[in-house]
């Protein structure tokens, strides 16, 4: 009776040595061949790992199911995309599973880019769906920071969207004293901001062109920016008639005074900091030559000389 026993004994304690052996080493440590491996929402440990033994990524099924179980993480493995190769172990492959350290991709948000661009970016990458992306975001046009993004396959918009609003708040944090000392709501900064952001393209010229608009403002004249037109139009500014300069839109900055209804697009950091820095200078107008060099002029005379020059 103590043979068998022991003998089961012997088995058991094999099998388990065997599952630590595999689970630290790779089915092939020099491939390097990775793949999308997907575990599906409700799937266990033994679904899991037949189809881990199918894909080619480890020696045998049963075998991740004994380790998962061993090591109490059976009931922990997170669906989701992986990405996987042959080149790693079971311990490895479940530890990504555990941690829910699923395939991602990224996208980047450009400084400038509004709503729609955003939408456009997402819907060309295929990374998440966009329905509804433009109608249901913006209002949050200005608020949705720009930077590198980490999504992963099927995020929820509202999630990719709720990370660009919180790093909004956190990138902007550091000029919340300047904001909260400039007399000027947010809002009326980050429209500004996303004004300068279209028009020029260094910090300096940002500063200058900040003076110029916030004067224009206070002198009651109309601001004039051609990006606003490009926001109702969707064409590019070199494109504008002048006809487009007159519809009838609160965000027309040649038709109404003062700032458009708000922002135009999701302006940088350098952007909102020339917002609330605005340079001391004795010109009102300014353009950008094709080489995206600005030229500066006191009158309109000088701006229209400069018009004939560099924009032909």
């Amino acid at each position: 009776m103590k043979k068998p026993l022991a003998l089961l004994l012997i088995i058991l304690v094999s099998f388990i040595a065997i599952s630590w052996v595999a689970a630290f080493v790779p089915l092939d440590i020099t491939s390097d061949r990775t793949m999308t491996f997907t575990v599906v929402k409700g799937e266990g440990s033994r679904e899991i790992g037949l189809n881990l033994e199918r894909q080619g990524l480890i020696l045998w099924g049963p075998l991740f199911r004994v380790y998962v179980l061993t090591v109490g993480a059976s009931y922990g493995l997170q669906a989701g995309d992986y990405e996987l190769s042959p080149a790693m172990s079971m311990r490895h492959i479940a530890n990504k599973m555990k941690q829910g350290d699923v395939k991602r991709e990224m996208i980047t948000v450009i400084e400038g880019w509004n709503v729609k661009d955003i939408a456009k970016a997402l819907e060309t990458q295929g990374i998440i769906a966009v329905s509804g992306f433009v109608e249901n975001y913006s209002s949050l046009e200005g608020y949705l920071f720009p930077d590198t993004y980490h999504v992963e396959q099927g995020m929820e918009t509202k999630t990719l969207v709720e990370a660009m609003q919180k790093n909004f708040e956190k990138k902007t944090a550091v000029l919340e004293p300047q904001i909260q000392n400039s007399k000027k709501s947010l809002a009326d900064i980050v429209t500004m901001a996303s004004l300068i952001e279209k028009e020029v393209q260094t910090l300096e010229d940002k500063k200058l062109v900040s003076d110029i608009l916030w004067r224009r403002m206070q002198a009651g004249i109309p601001l004039q920016v051609d990006a606003t037109i490009a926001y109702i139009t969707g064409k590019k500014t070199t494109e504008i008639s002048r006809e487009e300069t007159q519809i009838d839109s609160p965000y027309n900055t040649y038709k109404y005074r003062g700032l458009p209804k708000g922002p135009i697009g999701n302006p940088g950091l350098e952007s909102i900091q020339a917002a609330l820095e605005p340079q001391n200078n004795p010109n009102w107008y300014y353009l950008s030559k094709p080489t995206g060099e600005t030229v500066f002029s006191k009158t309109l005379e000088e701006h229209n000389i400069a018009k004939a020059l560099y924009l032909k």
